[in-house]
């Protein structure tokens, strides 16, 4: 097991993924963000039965990261409640794990351009 994670959400446009990955991206909780576009979502809410397009956001982020990652999706999603699931990574290349970890890695207290 690695201390890597996957985290989806699905966003309602393609406008609305883009700005929320460009913002977890930025704010270093995710490495990277993949945008599948048009995907088919039929749910339950509010007691009916919806169908709608929707575009699955896929990221790549660490255990310690994931609940800013969640609260950062919560209060910046369209939708009342926001798909926000971590799956556990088991394994993968050392050296992709690795920049993963780099990348959403926060800034050293008393580093320069803090």
């Amino acid at each position: 097991m690695t201390e890597a994670r996957i985290v989806l959400t699905t966003a309602g446009t393609y406008e609305e993924a883009r700005k929320l990955a460009h913002l977890v991206v930025e704010r270093k909780l995710a490495a990277c963000v993949n945008i599948v576009p048009r995907i088919e979502s039929i749910y339950r809410w509010q007691g009916a039965v919806e169908q709608n397009e929707e575009f699955l956001l896929v990221m790549k982020t660490t255990r310690d990261r994931f609940a800013e990652l969640r609260s950062t999706i919560q209060q910046n999603h369209s939708y009342e409640v926001p798909e926000c699931l971590a799956l556990a990574i088991e394994d993968g290349s050392d050296k992709y794990l690795g920049w993963i970890a780099q990348s959403v890695a926060p800034p050293e207290s008393g580093s320069p351009g803090e």
